[in-house]
């Protein structure tokens, strides 16, 4: 049976990613920072699998975290197939750069590029060892241009530091069997982040292309297809799950 890590994924967009790995038969393991009921929530939703998922408490700017992260997936199920790097923490609070504390900016840094670093440390010797993997990280509108994204410089430079990373694992580590590609969510809000497209759909979105709200099922949809075993020629690719929504942009010039 394949193993999925989703980090962040109790809640959120990452909970409808555990969902989807759940439901096409894998076993899963999600972390979780604080809400340790939502995260076992997942027992009571999926009874029958209760054997094949396992929540772990984990900050994922805690390097410590995340190195036991690994050794107990590895110890309760023997092999990762799938890592998804769903957890990033994002300051919600417009700043300019000149505004962010040292301590906001080692936190956007450790937990969306440091983060996967360790983690890839610890999980690609796995993978290798399988001659299989699926790697999957998340960035933003336009990240592999590295565009200027006012109010949200820190979360945006991580970022674009990870499509580079991406790509490179992507490149190095192919004859492995092992693929990595970024996704990049576009504006999913509320409820919608747990929901389905047959939610989204009742909900008209005239400030998008599509005419309707993205979900999270948009997002697991795009992951699953990624993974599967006959995607290995999809890699080191970013793929915009946006409705084609230029999301960052108005904000270059907004005072």
């Amino acid at each position: 049976m394949r193993h999925a890590i989703i980090t962040a994924g109790s809640k959120g967009l990452g909970r409808k990613v555990a969902e989807q790995f759940l439901e096409q038969g894998y076993s899963v393991t999600v972390t979780y920072r604080q809400d340790k009921e939502k995260a076992e929530s997942l027992y009571k939703q999926y009874p029958t699998y209760s054997d094949r998922i396992q929540c772990v408490q984990a900050d994922v700017t805690n390097q410590n975290d995340l190195l036991n992260l690994v050794d107990e997936v590895v110890e309760k199920f023997g092999r990762i197939d799938v890592l998804v790097n769903n957890a990033g923490p994002y300051i919600f609070e417009r700043k300019k750069i000149m505004d962010y504390s040292v301590e906001e900016w080692n936190g956007i840094i450790r937990g969306n590029l440091d983060a996967v670093f360790h983690l890839l440390k610890k999980v690609i010797p796995v993978m290798r060892e399988q001659r299989f993997g699926r790697i999957i990280t998340y960035g933003f509108q336009d990240a592999t241009s590295a565009p200027g994204w006012v109010y949200r410089g820190a979360f945006a430079a991580a970022k674009t530091g990870l499509v580079s990373l991406t790509k490179t694992i992507a490149y190095e580590e192919a004859e492995n069997g092992i693929t990595a590609n970024m996704i990049s969510p576009g504006k999913i809000e509320a409820d919608l982040k747990e929901g389905t497209i047959e939610e989204s759909r009742k909900h008209e979105d005239p400030k998008t292309p599509v005419g309707r709200p993205g979900s999270g099922e948009d997002i697991s949809r795009a992951i699953m297809f990624l993974c599967d075993d006959q995607s290995d020629m999809v890699t080191g690719s970013v793929i915009e799950v946006t409705g084609g929504v230029d999301v960052i942009h108005k904000y270059r010039t907004q005072k």
